[in-house]
């Protein structure tokens, strides 16, 4: 027999898989003490053994420099060897070169002017300052200003009122504003929208007068004053009746004719097609129309007078009296403006106003052409081979190209002070240009770009002397300038189906035409350059990008 083995029967039995902790130690190993603090420590706890260091520097701002950064090491990258200038304004100098001062510089590194105009202990009234500089802006923009002009004319209001952290933006339709007072105050921002141009250069010089007088230290010009003068700028009527305004189309257009070597009949002709082209514009314009079906119009009657001159075959030149009537359709004005924007890296407003001037050039191209295949299909006597003749009259080209200039100033609404300067200017661009291109046999793009830069540097000195905009000095001056010629070559080689020809004569249009606004935006520069006050010379920047990155 075997014998049981001592002991209870329940020591016998194996335990239970719940009798058991998963976490029991095996047998043969030492089950461990007790924890020496009742609190587990946290997985990051520092081991022990290891000793911790004391922190490199006390807990401060987020904006303190690290206690490793040397500023005679200091990376160049993000501060230049020599430090950030210090920008000193001169008040000597206008208003426009302090503010274009301003604005290519940036924001960080703007010196805080002291404000102009007086307020109370409370402050300025933010919304109303905003909302006054909008409208002054908006003005400005629809009256034909650069955006440059325009944002400096916004950024010396705000200065001027103590807002000295606003930061105004130009594009082609809209208007922007942002100011925060500090980094920890929310910014506000207004924007407007300008839906609607117009051509008054009596009320744009009257805005600049406003502009001068709330930025200078001789005036006290309080917000109230402001809204109302700007409310009196806006009511103004326009300086010339609707009848003034056709005439001088006509004669426009005939001077034009005059310029291209045509005589008093000619001259005759040429008013009357203009004055017809202008006459069913307005109509055009009464009735809704866009100005693109207007400017399509305005030049069919130009044109069909020509070509009836020329199948009753009278010797009276067709080619000037369709030329003639070019002229007084090509927009330069918006043309100077685009070319202007470009050049300054407003690019985006550049653009906007390039689109709209070929809109406006195809217009004019399909309302001549139009008239010519009509008058090509009747066998009309219109031969490109019969060009414009170079007929040397220096005294009567440069009375027609004074002419021309001073009706230019009257349908740009030009205060009349300043129409006999615009027609001096005018008769001196086209001196330079004759001397140039016909005595001188050279290039027709290189005397229009120089003619045109002579323009812009008489246009900016007087605007300087005037403390206003160059906008009435330049625009009616280039009015002798413009390519009306080779636009009508153009498209009646492109009439005739001639195509190559018709396109490589609008090609030396378009060069002509922006040979005038670079070279007027040249001249502008050069006086702005070299022209000015010692204190200030040397403080104007601008963008610098030499490798094309």
């Amino acid at each position: 027999m075997v014998a049981e083995p001592e002991g209870p029967l329940e020591d016998r039995k194996p335990q239970s898989d719940e009798a058991r902790s998963a976490f029991a130690p095996p047998e043969g190993v030492d089950q461990p003490g007790p924890p020496e603090e009742d609190h587990p420590s946290s997985e990051f706890a520092v081991p022990e053994g290891l000793s911790t260091e004391a922190p490199a520097e006390p807990e401060g701002s987020a904006f303190a420099p690290p206690s490793t950064y040397r500023a005679k090491s200091s990376p160049p990258a993000y501060t230049p060897a020599h430090g950030f200038p210090v920008v000193q304004l001169s008040k000597d100098v206008p208003w426009q070169d302090r503010m274009r001062t301003m604005l290519r510089i940036p924001v960080s590194e703007r010196p805080v002017p002291e404000p102009v105009q007086r307020h109370d202990e409370s402050g300025p009234a933010v919304p109303r300052v905003l909302d006054l500089t909008l409208r002054i802006g908006e003005l400005l923009l629809a009256g034909g200003e650069g955006a440059e002009d325009v944002e400096a004319a916004m950024l010396a209001i705000t200065n001027a009122y103590g807002l000295d952290n606003a930061e105004p933006t130009v594009t082609f339709t809209l208007l922007s504003i942002t100011y925060q007072p500090s980094l920890v105050d929310d910014p506000v921002t207004a924007n407007r929208t300008v839906r609607r141009r117009g051509t008054d250069y009596t009320r744009l010089t009257a805005v600049y007068q406003l502009v001068a007088d709330i930025s200078g230290d001789d005036h006290e010009v309080r917000l109230d004053e402001a809204y109302r003068r700007l409310a009196e700028i806006r009511r103004n009527r326009h300086p010339y009746p609707g009848w003034v305004l056709t005439l001088a189309a006509g004669t426009l257009a005939g001077a034009a004719s005059v310029l291209v070597g045509g005589g008093v009949l000619v001259f005759l002709a040429a008013a009357v097609g203009a004055m017809l082209g202008d006459r069913l514009a307005w109509l055009c314009a009464g009735r809704g129309l866009p100005e693109f079906y207007q400017f399509v119009v305005a030049a069919m009657p130009p044109a069909a007078i020509g070509v009836a001159l020329s199948a009753l075959h009278a010797d009276l030149r067709p080619s000037a009296v369709i030329t003639g009537g070019l002229f007084a359709l090509i927009p330069g004005r918006a043309l100077v403006a685009a070319v202007q924007d470009g050049l300054t890296g407003f690019y985006i407003t550049a653009s906007a106003r390039l689109l709209e001037v070929a809109y406006f050039f195809v217009a004019i191209v399909i309302g001549v052409l139009t008239v010519l295949y009509v008058g090509v299909q009747f066998e009309a006597n219109l031969s490109p081979e019969g060009a414009l003749i170079s007929i040397e009259r220096p005294v009567t080209q440069i009375l027609a190209s004074m002419v021309l200039s001073l009706t230019f100033a009257v349908l740009l609404q030009q205060d009349r002070s300043t129409v006999l300067v615009a027609a001096a200017n005018g008769g001196v661009a086209w001196v330079v240009y004759g001397a140039v291109a016909l005595a001188g046999n050279g290039s027709a793009v290189l005397a229009t770009a120089v003619g045109a830069g002579l323009v812009g540097l008489f246009g900016q000195l007087l605007a300087r002397f005037q403390h206003t905009s160059s906008l009435p000095y330049v625009t009616a001056a280039i009015g002798p300038l413009l390519p009306g010629s080779a636009m009508y070559f153009g498209v009646l080689h492109i009439a005739q189906n001639d195509i190559d020809a018709g396109f490589a004569s609008l090609a030396r249009a378009a060069a002509l035409a922006l040979a005038i606004a670079i070279g007027v935006n040249l001249g502008g520069e050069i006086a702005r350059v070299f022209l000015r006050s010692p204190a200030a010379a040397g403080r104007r920047r601008a963008a610098k990008r030499t490798r094309g990155f």
